[in-house]
C-alpha cells in the first residue's frame, strides 16, 4: 500500500484539466494539419448544416464534425455509413464533453491520396512554366457565331449544354467534337478533338465539359497532354468539368473555368436572343427618331430655301414694285389733289379780289363806261364827246347806243339842276 505524499500534488478542476488537455493537443502542430483513414459511422447531417460521424478502424474510432462552411464543398460526395474515406483536419477538444475530435476541412475517398499527390506535382510543373499565368488568359466573345463543344456524345451534359445554347442563342452555329471524358482513351482523344476545332472549324468559343464523377472519372482532364492542348488552343476555352466543388487541371489552363458544364453554356453565351431582340427594338426607335428628326431637318431647311427663293423670285420683284406702283399712285393722287385744293382756294381769293376790282362790279353800283362808238376810245371828259357824237354806254346790264345833244363841264351847273 502506497503512502500519501506529505506534499499535496496540484489539483484541478475538470474544466482546468480538459483545459490543459486542449493546449497540449492544438499545441502539437502535426496534429494540426493530417490526414486520417477510416471507415465512416454514426454519420449524421442536422438541420445546421454541419456534418457529424466518426471515423474507425479495427482498432479504435474518432469522432470528426465538419462545419457547414466546409461542408458545402462535398456536397456531391455520397457520405453514408460504411464509407471509407480520408479526412484532412486539426485535433480538437470539446469541452461540455471531455472528448478530443477531429476538425475536418477536406474529404476525399480512400485511395485518392496518391492521384492527389500527382495533381499537385503536376499543377506545380505546368505553373511553373507560366501555363496558367493571367496575362495567358484570352477574352470571351459576346456574341459567338461558331461555338465548339468537346465533351462524350451520349452524356447528359451535352443535352444540358444544347438546351441552353438553343434557349439563349439560337442563332449561333454549334459544332460538336465527340470524344470519351474518362478512361485511358479519353486523354488522347480529347487532344485530337481540340485539335481539329481549332484547325477545321475554327470557332468563336470551345467549350470543354462533362458530368460530376469521382476523382478517378475526371483524371482525363488532368492529363498533362490535354492540359498542354487547352493552353495551346487559338480559340478561348471555357471548362465546366463535374460539380462546383471539383477542381481539375485543365480549369486553371483554360480561359474562364465555369462550375458545371450547363454553367459553361450560359458564360460562352453573356448576349442572349432576348437581349439582342431588345437591342435591335431600342435601335429601331432610335433609327425612327434620327430618321424623323432628319427629316424634319431637311424640311425645315426646303422652307426656308422656298421661302428665300420666293423672296428673291421675280414674281415676287413685280408684286413689290406693283404695290410700290400703287402706293405711289395713290400718293400722287392725294398729292395732286391737294395741289388742286390749293389752288382752288388760291383761284377762289384771286377771283373774290378779281370781282372787287372788277369794272362789272362797279357798274353794279351805278356806273357806266361810255366810250366812242366809232373807235371804242373811253371818255373821260366831256371834251371827248361834245354834242352830235356817238357814244356807247356799258351799263351793268346791257349797253345803249346814245347820241349827245349837249354836253357841259362838271364845274358848269347842270341846266337841268
Amino acid at each position: 500500500m502506497s503512502q500519501i505524499s506529505l506534499f499535496e500534488t496540484p489539483r484541478l478542476t475538470v474544466t482546468e484539466f480538459t483545459r490543459r488537455v486542449r493546449r497540449l493537443l492544438e499545441g502539437d502542430a502535426a496534429l494540426q494539419d493530417i490526414w486520417v483513414q477510416g471507415e465512416i459511422s454514426n454519420f449524421s447531417r442536422p438541420a445546421s448544416g454541419h456534418l457529424y460521424f466518426t471515423l474507425k478502424d479495427v482498432g479504435a474510432s474518432l469522432r470528426c464534425v465538419m462545419w457547414k462552411g466546409d461542408a458545402i464543398r462535398v456536397r456531391g460526395m455520397p457520405l453514408q455509413d460504411g464509407l471509407s474515406i480520408e479526412a484532412h483536419g486539426k485535433i480538437g477538444v470539446y469541452e461540455p464533453s471531455g472528448q478530443y475530435q477531429l476538425i475536418v476541412d477536406l474529404l476525399r475517398p480512400a485511395g485518392e491520396g496518391a492521384l492527389y499527390a500527382e495533381f499537385m506535382r503536376l499543377k506545380a510543373l505546368l505553373e511553373a512554366e507560366g501555363l496558367f499565368a493571367p496575362e495567358r488568359k484570352r477574352p470571351l466573345p459576346n456574341l459567338p457565331r461558331t461555338i465548339g463543344i468537346v465533351t462524350s456524345s451520349t452524356g447528359a451534359a451535352l443535352r444540358d449544354m444544347l438546351n441552353v445554347l438553343r434557349r439563349r442563342l439560337p442563332l449561333a452555329e454549334v459544332v460538336l467534337a465527340a470524344s470519351p471524358v474518362q478512361g485511358t482513351e479519353a486523354p488522347p482523344a480529347l487532344v485530337l478533338a481540340l485539335q481539329k476545332l481549332n484547325s477545321l472549324v475554327k470557332p468563336d468559343v470551345i467549350l470543354l465539359a462533362r458530368g460530376g464523377g469521382s476523382i478517378e472519372d475526371l483524371w482525363a482532364f488532368n492529363d498533362e497532354r490535354v492540359v498542354r492542348a487547352v493552353a495551346e488552343s487559338k480559340t478561348p476555352v471555357i471548362t465546366g468539368v463535374g460539380h462546383e466543388t471539383d477542381f481539375t487541371l485543365v480549369d486553371f489552363a483554360s480561359d474562364l473555368r465555369a462550375p458545371t458544364p450547363t454553367a459553361a453554356a450560359e458564360l460562352a453565351t453573356p448576349i442572349t436572343i432576348l437581349d439582342l431582340a431588345g437591342a435591335l427594338r431600342a435601335d429601331s426607335a432610335q433609327l425612327s427618331d434620327a430618321l424623323t428628326r432628319q427629316i424634319d431637318e431637311r424640311r425645315a431647311g426646303l422652307e426656308a430655301l422656298n421661302a428665300g427663293l420666293r423672296f428673291y423670285s421675280p414674281s415676287r420683284r413685280l408684286q413689290i414694285e406693283s404695290q410700290r406702283l400703287d402706293d405711289l399712285s395713290h400718293r400722287a393722287a392725294r398729292a395732286l389733289n391737294q395741289r388742286l385744293a390749293l389752288a382752288s382756294a388760291h383761284l377762289a381769293g384771286v377771283s373774290r379780289r378779281l370781282e372787287s376790282l372788277s369794272p362789272l362790279a362797279v357798274l353794279r353800283r351805278g356806273y357806266a363806261v361810255v366810250t366812242r362808238l366809232e373807235d371804242g376810245k373811253i371818255i373821260e371828259t366831256v371834251k371827248q364827246a361834245p354834242a352830235g357824237s356817238d357814244l356807247r354806254v356799258r351799263l351793268a346790264e346791257g349797253v345803249l347806243n346814245v347820241r349827245v345833244q349837249e354836253s357841259f363841264s362838271e364845274e358848269a351847273e347842270c341846266p337841268h339842276h
